[in-house]
């Protein structure tokens, strides 16, 4: 599966993709690979533009990207969709995604698990989800909840405590 590195101004990132989409990101931290391709296609070339000016601050919205989601499980699949609609500046609870996706919110512990699974952090924004009480939970990308609090700030989301 080709994979791809780029500088961004929080550091290196990489993407994967395959025919039927995006199919990994890795946030800042990333490391290159010898196989890394040097020059990707071209849409994968305009997702990394985009990425770059996010996290310039020039905020952007993934959620017209195109994902192979048949690489995940259906609910996890169905959680990403309805995290995708959490847009920058903005952030919802595991439980509000939950209800989002028809489950009741004792739920809220497996779309937890699912956003831990995430193959594309900062892309469907995992980090824009937090706790009933608005407190900050687990990051699974590198730095956790420092990466994730500093995602938070640099789209203009209201910070909270850990």
């Amino acid at each position: 599966m080709p994979r791809a590195t780029f500088p961004t101004p929080l550091g290196t990132c990489a993407i994967s993709w395959d025919q039927a989409g995006v199919t990994g990101f890795e946030l800042p931290g990333a490391t290159q690979r010898a196989d890394d391709v040097a020059h990707p296609p071209e849409e994968i070339g305009a997702i990394v533009g985009r990425v770059r000016r996010h996290l310039m601050g020039k905020l952007e919205d993934f959620s017209d990207v195109r994902y192979d989601f048949a690489r995940v499980p259906e609910f996890n699949r169905e959680v990403y969709r309805a995290t995708l609609k959490v847009k920058a500046g903005q952030t919802s609870s595991y439980g509000q995604i939950a209800a989002a996706i028809g489950q009741p919110a004792a739920a809220s512990r497996a779309v937890g698990a699912a956003l831990g699974a995430n193959p594309w952090p900062l892309l469907v924004p995992c980090h824009r989800i937090v706790s009933a009480d608005g407190k900050m939970t687990g990051f699974s990308g590198p730095g956790g909840i420092r990466t994730k609090l500093q995602l938070l700030n640099l789209e203009g989301s209201e910070l909270f405590a850990e």
